[in-house]
């Protein structure tokens, strides 16, 4: 049933007709177009939806719209603005009425209270927070507006109710263990640091020495503060070439896409206003870390397009002007059926194209060798929405593009990114204000030489283990994890050990998780550093307790596409014996006999990190960040030729497809019948990644995982919201909560990432039960220059618990 309503929102009465079951957080963000406001939890719960109503706090998603007809209502964007303080609704969020959450970590008889600029790190966007610490501890945290650096409130606040309950958790690691049972029995024994310390490097020296340090490998996680540089430097100084990072996914297909194009990697420039922006594979309500939502904002407030790519209906996609819903790891042929669209059509900047690339002509060939109708029938995009992207993003200027994890994790993802970059550079929209620009590091060490890579790029070199596979994994200094766990399983071409594992947990993060676990209960030795005990550190034979980011100082120079680099201040004491991850490894690194590359004090290198810019880590600290600068240089391209590489000669010379081609961008399998749905996942704003599922708020948000299925789909299955169901695929089962969206494909199933349960009395925690790298192949296909796995379109069927 339809009804006539009034709505006034921030001062703007409006008149429509809706649906009686359309809620109130639907009109605001579909026909408001309001960015801030947004869906959480789907329960009222996080205070991501918050509005005011005739003077009250409701949640949004809980009201429907009807029930707001000639209703006075106000959202976060109506903040004033250039004004001290907060609006009420803002205030809402930072000092709750009810105190709920806050005093969940404050303690009477506060005797010293202080308010500290720092950043959160929990993800990418290092957003610029005030900590209130009390008595020595971290009792809240609040956006810092002061300074104009970012300082975006996540939905369900994840870094102000995260942190600080981390930093007192009951369940934090404490003090060095050894195993004393078999292997994943959770059986320990307290030991001490100098206990700890000698036995790892005793054995790591003893491998060294029977099967070569290659023997030993290294698993390292996103990196948060200086962690992940002090054990690239470690495997260097050591002689290994066995690190697995998260790069295989996430950065390295998209940088090196750029690099191979235009000779750099390009971002959407912040500091201007784009007339339009392309969201390709990423869910900005839920994670970002590339373009800032207040430039998202600022694009919509000022009248700017906005197209989606997702396979749901999301935050981003109900914004849009131009919601394309793709189907699941089909992204290169999206690409393909869009350069095909803009150089058939001549939408290209003329210029650019005859005076500044490389193979132009061999492209324009090669489009005319595949049709629309093959992309559309790949893709599930109707061929009048390829030729509406197409048409509106080469001429709209200027145009940016933030393009997420998602396009990175299928068979095809260097050719894909390297398909984006040509359209992005023949449209004119490289360099240019409001576009995608290239940024100049402000001055300190750059990573790759704080890696020691030049200095022991023998001892580095992948060759041996990657063979003349995965060149993009060799230059990026890592191997993917289905390398490391054949040379765990078989000893091929080498044996690897041992293994380090530092802020990462492969048990639930790596591709195929039952060969994962077989390959760590194969190794001879694993030790983990980390804050709270997981399924992987539960597998390990030395625990060595971490210290978090800010109970002790560093240096922030993540995500590196942002080209800044921050200070991070001690603000806490670490907890009984815990150890900042440097000091860990600074220390192992002695114990190594490596002194040569380390030092006395491991704080020490903050100053080698920032000697470049003329500053000590001292007198860098209050001023808290240094930002790249940007130059419009349109026709400036760092490539050997000087030009947009269209047709690249290295790359030929490399032994991969100097273009990219249609055989591989259209590489997207069908599904069998046995299998008819499509799986695929997304970040939860909830959580980072696999962590954290020990902190309450968070879990009171999401206590279980859930996969999605769209309404139409659940009911001919027979299977109803709330239930239990078995997701399966060709590689395994796992069991995750059902909840219906009617924003996804009737044929897409989205899976929660990353799952397990800590508060399970077992040492596993539950591992299997419901972590969708249970149903992800290992292999035996992969991208042939990163050697990354297919984590998107896989076939999967669904079915009750």
């Amino acid at each position: 049933m339809k009804h006539d309503i009034q709505l006034q929102v921030n001062g703007q009465r409006r008149a429509m007709t809706v649906e009686s079951t359309r809620t109130l957080l639907d009109v605001l963000e579909e026909d408001f177009r309001l960015a801030r406001t947004k869906e959480g939890c789907g329960i009222g719960e996080c205070g991501a939806c918050t509005v005011e109503i005739d003077g009250n706090l409701s949640s949004a998603c809980l009201v429907l719209a009807v029930d707001a007809d000639q209703k006075n209502i106000v959202t976060m964007e109506k903040q004033t603005a250039g004004m001290p303080g907060f609006h009420p609704l803002m205030e809402a969020f930072i000092h709750p009425d009810d105190g709920a959450r806050r005093t969940n970590f404050a303690s009477p008889g506060v005797k010293s209270s202080a308010e500290v600029p720092t950043f959160c790190h929990l993800c990418p966007a290092h957003c610029s927070m005030l900590a209130i610490v009390e008595d020595g501890k971290v009792v809240d945290l609040e956006p810092e507006m002061e300074s104009g650096l970012y300082a975006e409130q996540c939905a369900v606040n994840k870094g102000r109710f995260t942190i600080p309950e981390v930093l007192g958790h009951k369940d934090r690691l404490l003090y060095p263990r050894k195993r004393v049972g078999a292997r994943g029995e959770g059986k320990w024994e307290r030991i001490s640091w100098d206990e700890a310390l000698d036995t790892i490097a005793s054995k790591f020296n003893a491998l060294k020495e029977e099967f070569g340090a290659e023997s030993v490998g290294f698993g390292l996680g996103e990196p948060k503060g200086m962690e992940f540089a002090f054990a690239q430097r470690l495997a260097s100084a050591f002689g290994t070439p066995s690190v697995v990072t998260p790069g295989w996914c996430c950065g390295i297909p998209k940088g090196m896409g750029a690099a191979f194009t235009y000779g750099s990697g390009a971002v959407c420039d912040d500091t201007k206003t784009p007339a339009l922006i392309v969201v390709w594979g990423v869910n900005m309500a839920h994670t970002t870390g590339g373009l800032r939502r207040e430039t998202l904002e600022r694009t919509l407030e000022t009248g700017g397009k906005l197209i989606a790519i997702d396979p749901q209906k999301t935050y981003v996609a109900k914004l849009a002007d131009l919601w394309i819903r793709i189907r699941p790891g089909s992204d290169g042929a999206l690409a393909a059926g869009l350069l095909k669209v803009i150089v058939e059509e001549k939408l290209y900047d003329q210029d650019i194209v005859d005076n500044w690339t490389v193979g132009f002509d061999k492209l324009r060939e090669h489009v005319a060798s595949y049709s629309l109708d093959e992309v559309e029938k790949l893709t599930w995009v109707p061929r009048r929405q390829i030729e509406a992207f197409a048409r509106l993003y080469s001429q709209t200027k200027p145009a940016a593009m933030h393009i997420g994890n998602a396009v990175e994790q299928h068979l095809n993802s260097f050719q894909t990114a390297r398909a984006v970059c040509i359209m992005r550079a023949i449209c004119g929209n490289l360099n240019i204000p409001g576009g995608d620009v290239f940024l100049t590091p402000p001055p300190y060490t750059r990573p790759g030489s704080f890696f020691l890579l030049n200095k022991y790029q023998d001892r580095r070199k992948a060759k041996k283990i990657l063979g003349d596979k995965f060149k993009f994994a060799q230059q990026s200094a890592f191997i993917p994890p289905h390398v490391m766990n054949k040379a765990i399983l078989d000893e091929e071409p080498y044996p690897i050990k041992a293994a380090m594992f530092i802020l990462t947990n492969p048990l639930v993060s790596w591709p195929d998780s039952a060969e994962t676990h077989r390959a760590l209960m194969k190794l001879d030795f694993i030790v983990v550093s980390e804050l709270f005990m997981t399924p992987t550190a539960a597998m390990a034979d030395i625990v060595l307790p971490a210290a978090w980011g800010m109970e002790h100082e560093e240096l922030g120079y993540w995500p590196g596409w942002h080209e800044e680099i921050r200070s991070y201040p001690k603000l806490a004491e670490p907890p009984d014996e815990c150890w900042p991850d440097t000091k860990i490894i600074n220390e192992l690194a002695k114990r190594l006999g490596l002194t040569e590359d380390f030092w006395g004090d491991d704080h020490e290198a903050l100053d080698l990190m920032l000697k470049p810019s003329g500053l000590s880590y001292e007198k860098f600290k209050n001023q808290r960040v240094m930002k790249p600068t940007v130059e419009y240089r349109k026709h400036y391209f760092p490539t050997a030729s000087g030009k947009i590489e269209i047709f690249s000669e290295r790359l030929q010379k490399l032994g991969y497809e100097p273009m990219p081609l249609w055989k591989d961008l259209g590489k997207v399998k069908d599904a069998p019948e046995d299998y008819p749905l499509l799986l695929t996942n997304g970040k939860e704003e909830t959580f980072m990644m696999s962590g954290f599922r020990h902190v309450a708020s968070m879990r009171l948000v999401r206590p279980d995982p859930l996969v999605e299925l769209h309404p139409e789909t659940a009911q001919k299955l027979g299977l109803e919201e709330g239930a239990w169901v078995y997701i399966e695929t060709a590689t395994g089962r796992v069991k995750q909560r059902l909840s219906l969206n009617r924003n996804i494909d009737p044929r897409v199933v989205i899976a929660a990432f990353g799952w397990w349960f800590p508060e399970k009395d077992e040492p596993g925690y539950g591992w299997a039960e419901s972590n969708i790298n249970m149903l992800v192949p290992g292999g035996p296909d992969y991208d042939p220059a990163t050697g990354g796995a297919t984590l998107r379109g896989i076939a999967c069927r669904v079915y009750a618990a």
